[in-house]
């Protein structure tokens, strides 16, 4: 069975999630969708990558919990597993699936459709932008109603969303939001009637702007929260100087220019 379907619209890849009836994520569905995003993600011809659903009413509704399940029971009278290595990074699954969306050198926007929760929330956390359908769309993280947590990144995204004690409530009490609601508090950027046709729109404005120029501010704005303030100057500097380098750069700063009679003024 395949779960993952991409489009290509233009310079935007469209990623579709689906796996009827109940649209779950998966550990096959998460490889799958790691496996098509990454060429996507170092193809020079894709300049954003935009994920939906394909389950009516569903964006992605949450990790299986039987696989979560058989996964725990396995564990039981096992010895601890050793943590891992420093610095260590998951190379398979959905772990690295959302650290691979949250580190593509272009923008990634979740076009929610519907419902959006536990890990599929996680995994439009690590987009850069999400955009919301008005009506049936409910999104939240209710790991802690039955004994876990958020395991693949909501606990660390979430808060560098929408502040550590929203996120604290949101996590603890396993809250759900609808549309509204998760716009008042910044869950997402924007409502719209179709999400994906929103998100296209914003793609095509990608389409015409330096590639360069948009992974320097994208990996620069990431990386903003987690370092000193004079670490990421110095980085924004230096990456500034090399951005001003490249063809995209000088065309774009070209075609901006003032006419010859305007500049004399």
């Amino acid at each position: 069975m395949s779960f993952v379907t991409v489009e290509r619209r233009g310079g935007a890849a469209v990623v579709t999630y689906a796996n009827p009836p109940i649209g779950t994520m998966t550990a096959a569905g998460a490889q799958e969708m790691l496996d098509k995003v990454r060429p996507l993600a170092a193809d020079p011809a894709v300049r954003s990558i935009l994920l939906t659903g394909g389950v009516p009413g569903i964006f992605v509704r949450h990790y299986d919990v039987g696989e979560l399940s058989t996964a725990s029971d396995a564990t039981e009278g096992a010895p601890a597993p050793p943590p891992p290595p420093p610095g260590a990074r998951p190379e398979q699954g959905f772990l690295a699936l959302v650290d691979l969306l949250a580190e593509a050198p272009k923008p990634v926007v979740a076009a929610i459709n519907g419902l959006c929760m536990g890990g599929g929330f996680e995994m439009s956390l690590a987009c850069d932008l999400r955009i919301a359908a008005r009506d049936g769309v409910q999104i939240g993280l209710p790991e802690t109603r039955v004994g876990i947590f958020p395991g693949g990144g909501g606990t660390q995204r979430l808060p560098r969303v929408v502040g550590e004690s929203k996120a604290l409530e949101i996590i603890l009490r396993g809250l759900v939001v609808e549309a509204e609601e998760a716009l008042r508090i910044g869950l997402v950027h924007e409502l719209a009637d179709d999400p994906l046709a929103r998100a296209l729109e914003m793609a095509a404005e990608w389409d015409q702007r330096g590639a360069e120029g948009i992974a320097f501010a994208k990996r620069l704005t990431r990386a903003a929260l987690s370092r000193p303030l004079d670490e990421g100057l110095a980085d924004e500097r230096r990456s500034f100087a090399q951005v001003m380098r490249t063809a995209s750069a000088r065309e774009g700063l070209r075609s901006a220019r003032p006419p010859a009679e305007i500049q004399k003024v």
